[in-house]
């Protein structure tokens, strides 16, 4: 199982509203949503960050909602790394998210009407589209029928056909195209549901994105209008537009998707003249999953030239990390219903602690928590209060706490230093908080003490090192 994220605390504006799933994660500077407004007066939601040139406008697919996006990790990071190079525009189509509701019929015409507001409204000239699944479709038309007015086309996972003909025995079948209507009907926006599992079937052993998904679709539109859309897209048919297309052309896929299968995105790049055609392993139908930063560095490098190195940004950390003491045999006594009530019981006391001390929950381990922290004497007694809290519970716990320089990695943290700080909470015992020696100096002259546990090898790393444990 994927290891949670979760933030104790979150109070960024980013966070309100969020379930406190695992994949919730608060953004500090949340772009501002704006409406654009089409000809026929209908409000599209959009969103702009980063600076240009190029301007990027994308589309994403059938359901949306650009504030509840940037709850999930793979999502903000994509847009963070995406604006690093551009100025990345984010727009809800109507019906979905934040835009007004769909009135009457939505046909492809409508959707590039939904494009075109917004590209209006913020005076782009010649901007780069970027189009996913379905918003793929809408860019593709755009581009076709408005070529003097963009630079270029980048398509992700697209489609120009749903459902499977004699050209296309790829798409959908009908009898797919009708269970997945049934299955809107009965189980839309389940963590379970074909909706949810389907597109990303890497998320089958991570239930928290699955209920991010979950809550993301279920945010996004309402099961009926969810239905509505899905109708209206497979009406939908562009082939002859593709021989159209005179702006230079960017076609990626996933090779093993198979909610939309790559040889609909050979197709596609076999009749746009000149299409480059880029294929990454995975299964994830989403764009921000899986090699979502390679999918950004492939776009980089088309729309600029340059496929810059991005160095990890690094910062100094005290990096805590807990255990359970015997937990295989605790949860072999309580039974799985109970050890489960147990555990989250135990992350909800830990997070708690974290957040009153000023850290910085990064994720479960199974059976602890690793938490960051700005200060090495935050962290320790922050460290003391956990342990004491667990004492309630008759839940005894060890933990380590070393200080350094960590690679952040979105929500993640990595680098030697989280090794090292695994490695001292191995050498720990039952109740006993274990530090480096890094940690006692930078604490010297509190009123911290210590008791020596002389040096001790950490496995896989080099060197010797002491170690001490908190006293009292």
């Amino acid at each position: 199982m994927s290891p949670k994220r979760r933030i104790c605390g979150a109070k960024s504006i980013a966070s309100i509203g969020c379930p406190g799933s695992a994949n919730c994660a608060p953004v500090a500077d949340l772009p501002v949503t704006q409406y654009a407004r089409t000809d026929d007066g209908a409000h599209i939601a959009y969103q702009a960050l980063g600076t240009g040139p190029p301007d990027i406008v994308y589309a994403n697919s059938f359901m949306g909602h650009i504030e509840v996006s940037w709850e999930y990790p793979p999502a903000a990071s994509f847009y963070q790394r995406m604006a690093a190079f551009s100025r990345l525009i984010i727009f809800d189509r109507r019906g979905t998210g934040l835009s007004d509701p769909i009135v009457g019929t939505f046909d492809i015409e409508d959707r590039s009407a939904d494009l075109r507001a917004v590209i209006d409204t913020l005076a782009l000239e010649r901007p780069a589209l970027l189009g996913s699944s379905e918003g793929g479709m809408t860019c593709t038309h755009f581009a076709a029928l408005n070529p003097e007015r963009i630079a270029a086309l980048v398509l992700f996972a697209s489609t120009v056909s749903t459902i499977a003909d004699e050209e296309c025995p790829w798409a959908w079948t009908p009898e797919f195209y009708d269970a997945f209507l049934d299955s809107i009907q009965e189980t839309w926006a389940d963590p379970s549901g074909a909706n949810v599992v389907f597109p990303n079937p890497n998320l089958a052993d991570d239930p928290d994105a699955r209920a991010w998904y979950a809550r993301y679709f279920r945010l996004s539109a309402s099961p009926a209008l969810a239905r509505t859309l899905i109708e209206n897209t497979v009406k939908v048919d562009i082939r002859h537009l593709l021989p159209l297309i005179a702006v230079p052309t960017l076609v990626l896929h996933r090779t093993n998707e198979t909610w939309l299968r790559v040889e609909g995105s050979r197709y596609i790049a076999s009749k746009i003249q000149d299409a480059k055609l880029v294929e990454f392993p995975g299964t994830g139908h989403y764009i921000w999953e899986q090699n979502g930063a390679d999918v950004v560095d492939e776009i980089e490098e088309f729309l600029t030239g340059v496929r810059r190195q991005h160095d990890p940004l690094r910062s100094l950390r005290t990096l805590v990390f807990t255990d359970i003491v015997a937990s295989t045999t605790r949860a072999s006594e309580l039974g799985d219903n109970r050890w489960r009530q147990l555990l989250d019981r135990h992350e909800t006391l830990s997070c708690r602690q974290i957040d009153r001390f000023g850290g910085r929950f990064i994720k479960s381990t199974g059976d602890g928590v690793l938490a960051t922290f700005e200060s090495p004497a935050q962290a320790i007694r922050s460290s003391l209060a956990m342990r004491e809290a667990m004492r309630g519970l008759d839940l005894p716990i060890r933990i380590g706490i070393h200080t350094g320089e960590v690679e952040l990695r979105g929500e993640d943290v990595g680098g030697i230093a989280v090794h090292v700080g695994a490695r001292v909470l191995e050498s720990a015992g039952s109740s006993e908080i274990l530090v480096s020696r890094t940690v006692t100096d930078l604490v010297a002259g509190s009123a911290i003490e210590f008791e020596d546990r002389g040096e001790r090898e950490l496995k896989g790393v080099p060197g010797t090192w002491r170690l001490y444990a908190v006293a009292g």
